[in-house]
């Protein structure tokens, strides 16, 4: 068995622990089994268009996340929201800058979907889908929750009662993001649209916040947890038509082509106080938004907590 820790998910969680590890001298291998790096830091092309589809934004509270943000800054990779409260951070040119950028130097594995996780000889050995195994001193697991306890389970590793039954119960809300092309300039203000009522929760015009080049309108919508909930199978026409309607005035110029994308695991209900788990008897931790806070703050201090407690303890 080699050293290796073994993290799996490239969201900004995973990628600032294994960043984090490498420092400390740690050999660190993510597997992500997506082609992209961020999780829902994501961009996304469609036609002319370029679309920010999860996350939109983020603050930094704690000092420590500021610190962070600065030296991004600095880099170049994320700025102020133009025409936004001074407080909101966006990726530049969009917010999957951000995870390329973090992934730089980190041996990551994308389109690497893990599919169970199992004890071996003192280690973990990894079941990859249509690829050749893969083992590790240590694991992390930094994927929406539900996606690491189902890794988990499947590979028979039991955690913890109390644990166990604490992180069951932490669930997560879905968000359907509707991506409209427009025919034209939208009304929507640069920056952007927050509404407390009814199936439509943000809008935000990808071309006036400097995501989307090209001048016609690039508009992400998304849905409300409880509609999304209600309607996460529907056709993107059937969406379409439930809500474009009731937002065509905001839009201020007719929709021509539209794209869903959906978040099963949007935001987390509730957070598990610690912020992360360390388990040194299995060599195995969890870090990632349902443990650190449901924003890209709580995300990325999970997976740095996560690191400083395995390096103090031996684990990386």
């Amino acid at each position: 068995m080699n050293e290796t820790i073994a993290v799996v998910g490239a969201g900004i969680s995973g990628l600032l622990l294994a960043r984090a590890l490498k420092v400390g001298g740690a050999e660190v291998v993510v597997f992500e089994k997506s082609r992209g790096f961020g999780g829902r830091l994501a961009t996304k092309r469609v036609g002319e268009a370029t679309f920010d589809t999860g996350a939109q934004y983020f603050t930094a509270k704690s000092e420590r996340f500021a610190g962070l943000v600065a030296e991004w800054a600095a880099a170049g990779v994320v700025a102020r929201w133009p025409g936004a409260s001074a407080h909101r951070w966006i990726g530049r040119p969009g917010m999957n800058a951000l995870g390329r950028f973090l992934a730089e130097g980190i041996d990551v594995r994308r389109e690497a979907k893990i599919l169970q996780v199992q004890r071996s000889d003192g280690g973990w050995a990894l079941t990859i889908e249509n690829q050749p195994p893969s083992e590790a001193r240590r694991l992390v697991l930094t994927a929406p929750l539900p996606q690491s306890l189902a890794l988990l389970r499947a590979g028979g590793v039991a955690l913890p009662p109390a644990l166990a039954d604490e992180l069951a119960a932490l669930t997560y809300h879905p968000c359907l993001a509707l991506l409209l092309t427009l025919d034209g300039a939208s009304a929507v203000p640069a920056e952007g649209v927050a509404l407390a009522d009814g199936p439509v929760r943000w809008l935000a015009d990808n071309a006036k916040k400097g995501v989307s080049s090209g001048g016609a309108g690039a508009v992400t919508v998304h849905l409300s947890p409880v509609f999304s909930a209600e309607h996460y199978g529907k056709s993107e026409a059937e969406l379409a038509a439930l809500v474009v309607p009731g937002i065509a005035d905001r839009l201020g110029a007719p929709v021509v082509n539209v794209v869903v994308q959906r978040w099963k695991f949007s935001e987390p209900v509730g957070a598990y106080a610690p912020r992360c788990v360390w388990l040194p008897e299995l060599g195995l931790g969890l870090a990632g938004d349902a443990l650190g806070g449901p924003r890209v703050e709580g995300a990325a201090m999970s997976g740095v907590e996560l690191a400083a407690r395995m390096r103090a303890e031996g684990g990386g």
